[in-house]
């Protein structure tokens, strides 16, 4: 295997070193014992980090965003899988409109999305609901989990489907013993990265959360509007935390999932 030039992998390095290097800041800044944000700090702490978990607000902010992100995820899932399996099945000539029309979500400014959506929320009186909130975030998690699941169901061989139909399967049972089980590491994937996609959305969450059903992003937001205070840093490196958690669950699914 023919390794890459020295000068492109030191690009490279230099590169991730930049993108890293706010990260490792915030987590430094969030251990600092000063009353303000500092870097370095002065002193070590986990002052910040009592009051983050210690602070109602926060909590609620953190149960509003894994409800809903929880809810957006499976719903996105479902669908996307469902459509998946239909765009890969399918032979018909309207398919590669379909897929476009479904991957549009990840094209248009979320803005002008979240305008619309907050349009249609307050025609019916749905700013505020979380359920409301959870099935907009699903719309931009479903570009996602197309993405991942049309990836996992064309290697999967069809010979299998038809092996099954000839022994007298259903297509619903083809379905739910043949291809689920083969599917089920990209669907786990897909789930995961589409409730990352729900937990950090800031700008839908902006426009159709209330007082009560805040997001963590959401509060963060306001947060930092309003007064800069240390938590945010704590906050923003528990964030951090759960990003690096569902990205290395996905790694051991595919791992996994890879060797079967």
């Amino acid at each position: 295997m023919t390794r890459a030039p020295l000068s492109l992998r030191l690009v490279v390095t230099i590169g991730a070193l930049l993108l890293i290097a706010p990260i490792l800041i915030i987590v430094i800044v969030s251990f600092g014992g000063d009353g303000y944000l500092k870097f370095p700090p002065e002193s070590l702490s986990l002052q910040w980090y009592d009051k983050f978990f210690g602070s109602s607000r926060w909590w609620s902010s953190l149960w509003s965003s894994t409800v809903i992100a929880l809810m957006a995820s499976a719903i996105s899932t479902v669908i996307g899988f469902l459509g998946a399996y239909v765009l890969v099945r399918s032979q018909s000539r309207w398919r590669l409109w379909l897929l476009a029309l479904a991957l549009t979500p990840m094209i248009v400014p979320q803005v002008i999305t979240a305008i619309a959506m907050f349009y249609s929320a307050s025609q019916a009186g749905l700013v505020g609901s979380l359920l409301w909130v959870a099935i907009c975030h699903s719309v931009i998690g479903l570009p996602i989990v197309l993405l991942i699941l049309l990836a996992t169901l064309q290697n999967i061989d069809v010979t299998l489907e038809r092996a099954a139909a000839g022994m007298g399967y259903s297509q619903a049972r083809i379905f739910a013993t043949v291809v689920v089980p083969l599917a089920l590491p990209g669907v786990i994937s897909a789930a995961l990265f589409s409730f990352l996609a729900s937990f950090d959305e800031l700008i839908i969450a902006l426009f159709l959360t209330g007082v009560r059903t805040q997001t963590l992003p959401v509060r963060i937001w306001n947060s930092l509007l309003l007064e800069v205070e240390p938590t945010i840093a704590a906050v923003s490196t528990f964030l951090v935390a759960i990003t690096v958690v569902i990205l290395m669950a996905e790694w051991a699914i595919r791992r996994v999932g890879g060797r079967q």
